[in-house]
């Protein structure tokens, strides 16, 4: 078994179409300003079309997407967001899970779940989130942690129900043979995220982990590249996070990378390998960091 995974995060897709006064009402009055004098000069879609074409080209067997796709969670952002995410492949060969800013305000959740169904639509029996893919004897398990919250706090959470279901689904993928890759949008462990930017059930998820382990999990939400590590029956499972698909080099965050996965698996032996490709100060993508994790 043999599957190269890429995963990139984060591309706040802009810019922001002009909103209208009504569309301002609540917390998008601050993201929108925030947009303005601080995001717009950080997040360059010359940037994010060079990492996507670079991407293409290592010719992944399967591309994760792991939120923060839009800014404040206007339908027209979303409508755009949306045409993007169709440039990177069918919906069979891509997969998505919601952000924070994609979860700006309770209708932008809604709109946004149903505008990328396609890229999370699971297999049966399991319908909405935790959705499973089943690639090349791999399990692939998107989460939500998206949820609408007040102005200037960005935390997240899964929930009880999400996460009992992520336990079901990681001792069935087990017992049917399959490495199990966990991706979501916020650092799932504890201490992944400044206060107020973390994943509230954070303890919980990593509770899920250690009794029913996994082989693999990623996320983005902090735009720069980190490896953790999360106990598990079977030994350690890496946590692993990725920058922001759009972000500037020499700017306030690392510069746009995306990260690709070899997973491969002889008998009973797995190997997971971790390579790191990022724009450069000259605009090329190159690679800058290779990882054995498991």
């Amino acid at each position: 078994m043999s599957l190269l995974l890429a995963h990139l995060s984060d591309a706040h897709i802009g810019p922001i179409p002009r909103p209208n006064l009504h569309e301002l009402l609540g917390k998008r009055v601050t993201g929108y300003v925030n947009w303005l004098y601080k995001r717009a000069g950080q997040h360059d879609m010359g940037v994010l079309a060079r990492l996507a074409a670079d991407m293409r080209a290592q010719r992944p067997d399967h591309i994760l997407m792991t939120g923060d796709i839009v800014n404040i969670g206007l339908p027209a952002e979303i409508a755009l967001a949306r045409e993007w995410l169709a440039t990177l492949g069918a919906p069979e060969a891509v997969s998505f899970t919601p952000g924070n800013h994609d979860a700006y305000v309770a209708a932008a959740t809604t709109l946004v779940h149903e505008t990328f169904e396609p890229w999370t639509s699971g297999e049966a029996p399991t319908a909405g989130f935790p959705f499973l893919r089943r690639r090349g004897g791999v399990a692939l398990i998107g989460l939500d942690s998206g949820i609408p919250t007040a102005p200037f706090v960005a935390s997240g959470r899964l929930g009880e129900t999400q996460l009992a279901a992520l336990g079901a689904l990681l001792d069935q993928m087990r017992a049917e043979g399959l490495a199990r890759v966990v991706f979501l949008h916020h650092p799932p462990h504890v201490g992944g995220a400044r206060m107020l930017r973390g994943l509230d059930d954070a303890p919980a998820f990593e509770a899920v982990i250690a009794r029913h382990g996994a082989e693999l999990i990623v996320h983005g939400h902090n735009h720069k590249p980190s490896v953790a590590h999360i106990a598990t029956p079977q030994g350690r499972a890496p946590v692993v996070g990725v920058a922001s698909a759009s972000a500037k080099p020499g700017g306030h965050y690392p510069a746009a990378a995306y990260n690709l996965y070899a997973i491969e698996r002889a008998g009973e032996s797995l190997n997971i390998t971790l390579r790191r490709r990022e724009l450069n100060e000259a605009g090329e993508v190159v690679e800058t960091a290779a990882e054995q994790l498991v």
